[in-house]
C-alpha cells in the first residue's frame, strides 16, 4: 500500500460526499442555506476574518491544545502507548468552541439578529452562548428536558452567559427532539435568524463548515506528533455522535495510509437492544435525517429510532454525511463501546492520570484502552479527548454511589 491516499476535495458544489449530504430541505429554506454558503465562502477568503479567528483561537480559546502522553495509563495496560489531544483544555471545556466562534463571526458578518442552536450534553450550548456573548448577538439554545436535568452545570453556565434556554419535553426529550425544536424556531424567520448547527450534520453547507472550523485539531495534532516523535501515530481515535470532533482530527490524516482512523460510537446497553444504543454506523443504514442523506437508525415504521447513550452528546440517530462516505470508502473504521466500558474508562483516566474526561470522550478512551492491550509497546494511539468531565462529575458520582 502507498504511504498516501488521495481523497478528492469534498463536498461537491451541491454539498454531497458521494451519495451523502445535500440539501434535503423545502425550496424557501434552500435559498437560506445557499445564502449561508455564499457568505461562508466569501468570509473564509478574507484576510481580516482569518486573522480575527486565528487571534481568538490563540488568545481566547488557548490554542494550540497540547498532546499529552498518558504514560501511567499506558504502563498499567502494558500495551500500546496512549496519547491525548487535550481539547478538554480549551476555553469552555471542549472542542465545540472551535466552530462556535466561526459560526458567531459568520452570523455577525451576515447581520443576523439571533443565533439558534440545539445542544445535547450542553457543550455546544455553552460554547455558542460564549461566542455570542463575545460578538454581541442574542443566542437561543434548545435542549431536551432529560439532558437539562442530567447536565445541570452546563445549563447554569448557559444562563449566566445570557442565552435563552428552551426546554424540549416532546418525545424522548433528548438531542433529536432538541434539533427538531430548534429547526422549527429557525423556520419562523430564516432571513433574520441563523441556525448554528452543533456538529458536521444537517443540510449543506453545515457539514463542510463545521468540519473546516474543527480541522484545526487535526492540523495541530499531526504537526505536534511529528515534531515530538518524528513519526505519525498508528491509530487516531475519536468518539462519534454527529461527528464533529472526529472529523476535526481525522481530516488532517485522511491522506496518510499508515494511520488507522477509528470512530467510536455508543453501544449503550448493547447494540442488540433496539432503542438502548446509538450505534448508527454499526447497525444503521443509508437514509435521510435533518436535511441530509446519511446513515440513520430507523424503527420498524421507517422513522428515526429511539436512541440511548450514557453520554448526552452522542445519543443521535444519524451521523455526519462525510462520516457515512468514509465508512463506505473503508477509510474510517467505526466501532462501538458500551455505557459500562465508558464508565470504566472515565474512572480509569481520572484516577490514573488525574484527567476527568467528558463521558463522550471516555468512549474513545475506552476503545483505546481495550485496543492497547492487543498491541505492542512501540505502537501509538492518539485519542481526541474532546471535552472535560466537569458536566458529568455529579451524574457519575451519583451513578456509582461515590
Amino acid at each position: 500500500m502507498s504511504n498516501t491516499l488521495d481523497f478528492a476535495p469534498m463536498p461537491d458544489a451541491q454539498g454531497y460526499f458521494g451519495p451523502y449530504g445535500g440539501q434535503l430541505v423545502p425550496p424557501h429554506l434552500k435559498q437560506a442555506m445557499d445564502d449561508i454558503n455564499l457568505a461562508y465562502e466569501e468570509i473564509r477568503q478574507r484576510e481580516d476574518f482569518q486573522h480575527e479567528l486565528a487571534s481568538l483561537f490563540a488568545d481566547y480559546v488557548g490554542r494550540p491544545s497540547p498532546i499529552f502522553h498518558a504514560r501511567r495509563l499506558s504502563e498499567k495496560l502494558g500495551g500500546a502507548q496512549i496519547h491525548l489531544k487535550r481539547e478538554d483544555l480549551n476555553h469552555t471545556g471542549a472542542h465545540k468552541i472551535n466552530h462556535c466562534l466561526g459560526e458567531a463571526l459568520l452570523a455577525r458578518f451576515m447581520g443576523k439578529k439571533k443565533v439558534i442552536a440545539e445542544t445535547g450534553a450542553g457543550q455546544h450550548g455553552v460554547a455558542l452562548a460564549t461566542a455570542c456573548a463575545l460578538v454581541g448577538i442574542p443566542c437561543e439554545i434548545h435542549m431536551g428536558q432529560v439532558d437539562i436535568e442530567k447536565e445541570h452545570p452546563n445549563v447554569t453556565k448557559m444562563k449566566i452567559l445570557g442565552c435563552t434556554l428552551v426546554p424540549v419535553t416532546r418525545g424522548a426529550a433528548t438531542l433529536k427532539e432538541a434539533v427538531d425544536s430548534a429547526f422549527e424556531e429557525y423556520l419562523k424567520d430564516p432571513q433574520n435568524f441563523i441556525y448554528a448547527i452543533g456538529s458536521v450534520v444537517g443540510p449543506h453547507p453545515f457539514p463542510k463548515m463545521v468540519r473546516d472550523f474543527q480541522s484545526i485539531i487535526g492540523r495541530e495534532a499531526r504537526e505536534q506528533f511529528l515534531g515530538k516523535h518524528g513519526r505519525l501515530p498508528d491509530h487516531v481515535a475519536a468518539c462519534v455522535g454527529g461527528g464533529s470532533n472526529a472529523m476535526g482530527i481525522f481530516t488532517a490524516f485522511l491522506g496518510d495510509a499508515s494511520v488507522r482512523l477509528v470512530g467510536v460510537e455508543p453501544a449503550g446497553e448493547g447494540i442488540d437492544k433496539p432503542g438502548r444504543h446509538a450505534a448508527t454506523m454499526s447497525v444503521g443504514k443509508p437514509g435521510e435525517l435533518h436535511g441530509m442523506a446519511c446513515y440513520v437508525l430507523e424503527d420498524e415504521q421507517g422513522n428515526p429510532a429511539a436512541v440511548h447513550s450514557i453520554a448526552s452528546g452522542l445519543d443521535y440517530p444519524g451521523v455526519g454525511p462525510q462520516h457515512s462516505y468514509l465508512k463506505d470508502a473503508g477509510r474510517v473504521v467505526y466501532q462501538s463501546v458500551t455505557d459500562q466500558q465508558c464508565l470504566d474508562a472515565f474512572m480509569s483516566l481520572s484516577r490514573t492520570e488525574g484527567i476527568i474526561p467528558a463521558l463522550e470522550s471516555a468512549h474513545a478512551v475506552a476503545w483505546a484502552m481495550a485496543t492497547a492491550l492487543t498491541l505492542g509497546k512501540d505502537e501509538h494511539i492518539l485519542v481526541n479527548l474532546s471535552g472535560r468531565g466537569d458536566k458529568d462529575a455529579d451524574y457519575v458520582a451519583k451513578l456509582l454511589g461515590l
